[in-house]
């Protein structure tokens, strides 16, 4: 939060200020878990709640009658039905006119040259992200010989690449799709912060209670023994 406040001040205060409800059939709404892309949500209410995600806008659910249409209230004005033909163009207009700012809002924060960077938003900005890559340089430091001195050479190269394709290419190539139906379904933007922070807390699990010990290994030990066995 601390970031989208200085990055975009007007849209962190929208958030904080700006009611907005999505007034749906729940049993209309689907998770929107879509990985691979070809899943197709169609319903109003899938409709509904995938603009106000893609559009940063924290919103809460109701439950309506059923098979009522889905539809979206702000402020407590009328609410704008998922299902019409200028549904995206009337809510647009609608999450503008109560205030969540627009593509050229001017307080999202910009760089026109190399010396803004001693403005205040934007040195804000670059240390909170220089404290993240130093965490991910703590990592990346001791983790190339951590996976050298946990496999012999006959196997190392396999057993380093798949825990790491793993980790990187299943774990991390799934956050954009999980989060994404993370925040729609709960209408909180910060909601799929939850999926890294979870999955590093069972890394922490798994590497406290089975990764053993590699300090001190020989990482060369196997070698010689073969050597020596010629």
């Amino acid at each position: 939060k601390l970031m989208s406040a200085e990055a975009n001040p007007a849209l962190h205060k929208a958030h904080s200020e700006i009611s907005v409800q999505v007034i749906a059939d729940k049993s209309t709404c689907s998770f929107q878990f879509n990985p691979t892309g070809t899943a197709k949500f169609t319903q109003p209410c899938d409709l509904a709640k995938a603009a106000l995600a893609r559009a940063s806008v924290n919103y809460t659910v109701e439950d309506a009658a059923p098979g009522s249409i889905a539809a979206v209230r702000i402020q407590g004005a009328a609410p704008i039905p998922a299902n019409s033909p200028t549904f995206a163009r009337d809510l647009g207009a609608a999450l503008t006119a109560a205030g969540y700012p627009a593509a050229s809002n001017p307080s999202v924060v910009k760089m026109a040259s190399p010396f803004d960077i001693f403005r205040e938003q934007p040195a804000v900005l670059i240390g909170i992200l220089t404290i993240l890559v130093i965490y991910v340089t703590m990592v990346y430091g001791p983790i190339a010989a951590a996976l050298v001195e946990l496999f012999p050479t006959r196997i190392r190269y396999t057993s380093m690449s798949l825990p790491y394709h793993i980790g990187n290419g299943w774990f991390g190539g799934l956050l954009p799709a999980t989060s994404f139906a993370m925040i729609a379904q709960t209408g909180d933007v910060y909601y799929g912060l939850w999926y890294p922070i979870v999955i590093a807390l069972i890394t922490v699990v798994v590497g406290a209670l089975f990764v053993p010990e590699t300090k001190n290994v020989d990482i060369f030990s196997e070698d010689g023994a073969g050597s020596a066995r010629r």
